[in-house]
């Protein structure tokens, strides 16, 4: 073969990487019965693991001017390399196929599987997200000027179930390197992409959870309570956002807004169901918990102490941190009805447990026995 004709046999075999220009869907093929193909062939036919491996790296030298044959003999090494165990070398040919057809979905779901192999979480969200975007591209695809609108409907449809695997288990892979993600600020930044990459995510809820709980850490109130509400105006019943506001309120200057939705959350988590399982009582408990405080900053003592006691019922053996601090204002109460006993029984539970309240519950249990010892 001439130079020119080698030339044009590359430009030839680029256009047949499907859609690689436009940012859509890619997918590799190399014409049957070319010179590429028939070295294919035989490395596929080769048993010997090392031997194949040389030969694709043979390959990759002998059609360097060629992108999609390169391509695809990296992404076949990468998965050569990940057979073997050598997952360095692995990811570095996957890296240079994902380069070479970045919106190959193949490739991407071959990433992922590899950085999830690794324990590379920021690598697994990163190709997941990619993956969602090449999916997402398929419905905004021109339409060619020779295909009818039924044909190119049917075109499309087929292209999404075709690729629809693959987006389902990037989506899950995305989702799960946002849950498994312990920094607020990364985890948030994930969110955001994951958003724009999976716009009809069938995961929603649990984002939108992940989401509140991220600006929460993050004490980013504004943006918290416009995305809770955001979530409450799709489903009023929904748990975390209604305990996300109700907890953002009571530590304002505004106790009082916290209570219609701690009341709710109570409704909505029916923790009087004989079905309710330990997340519905447990979040009752904490609604139950966030009204007791609500009303003691508020000087409704009695009140309080009856959402309080109610919590403790619910917390105790469930959640030890909720609890404790359930206990704690509970003790407080008790302290200012000059109810002393009662108050040192449950600010002792309290101050026994390690976390945040130990040391308030401590100092608080030291002026009520100061005070029980001054009235003897």
């Amino acid at each position: 073969m001439t130079q020119a004709r080698a030339s044009i046999f590359a430009l030839l075999l680029s256009f047949l990487m499907v859609r690689s220009s436009d940012g859509q869907v890619d997918k590799i093929v190399i014409p049957a019965g070319t010179p590429e193909d028939k070295d294919l062939n035989l490395i596929a036919s080769e048993p010997d693991a090392q031997k194949k491996v040389a030969m694709y790296q043979d390959f990759l030298q002998k059609y360097a001017s060629n992108p999609v044959a390169v391509t695809y003999a990296d992404w076949q090494l990468s998965q050569s390399y990940q057979a073997a165990g050598d997952l360095q070398k692995a990811t570095e040919y996957g890296d240079k196929a994902v380069a070479g057809s970045p919106h190959n979905l193949d490739i991407l779901e071959s990433q992922v599987t590899l950085a999830l192999q690794t324990k590379d979480n920021a690598r697994a969200f990163k190709y997941a997200e990619q993956g969602g975007e090449a999916y997402d591209s398929i419905d905004k695809e021109p339409k060619p000027a020779d295909l009818s609108d039924q044909d190119f409907a049917a075109q499309i449809a087929s292209d999404k179930e075709t690729n629809q695997s693959s987006y389902e288990f990037c989506e899950g892979s995305a989702f799960n390197a946002i849950a498994a993600e312990s920094d607020a600020k990364t985890r948030m930044d994930y969110i955001d992409k994951f958003n724009g990459a999976f716009p009809n995510s069938k995961m929603q809820e649990q984002i939108n959870s992940y989401t509140m709980l991220s600006l929460s850490e993050l004490k980013d109130t504004h943006r918290l309570t416009a995305y809770a509400e955001k979530a409450l105006a799709a489903n009023p019943n929904n748990v975390p956002a209604l305990l996300l506001l109700a907890n953002a309120y009571v530590d304002s200057s505004e106790p009082g807004k916290a209570v219609p939705y701690a009341q709710r959350a109570v409704a909505a988590s029916k923790a009087d169901d004989p079905a309710a399982d330990r997340s519905r009582k447990v979040s009752a408990g904490v609604a139950h918990k966030i009204l007791g405080v609500a009303y003691a900053k508020q000087e409704k003592t009695a009140a309080s102490i009856a959402e309080l006691k109610s919590a403790i019922a619910l917390l105790k053996g469930q959640d030890e941190q909720q609890y404790a601090t359930a206990a704690y204002f509970l003790g407080w109460d008790y302290a200012k009805l000059h109810q002393l006993s009662e108050s040192r029984a449950v600010l002792t539970e309290a101050a026994a447990i390690a976390g945040p309240v130990q040391q308030p519950a401590k100092d608080l249990l030291l002026k009520v026995n100061a005070a029980r010892a001054a009235g003897k």
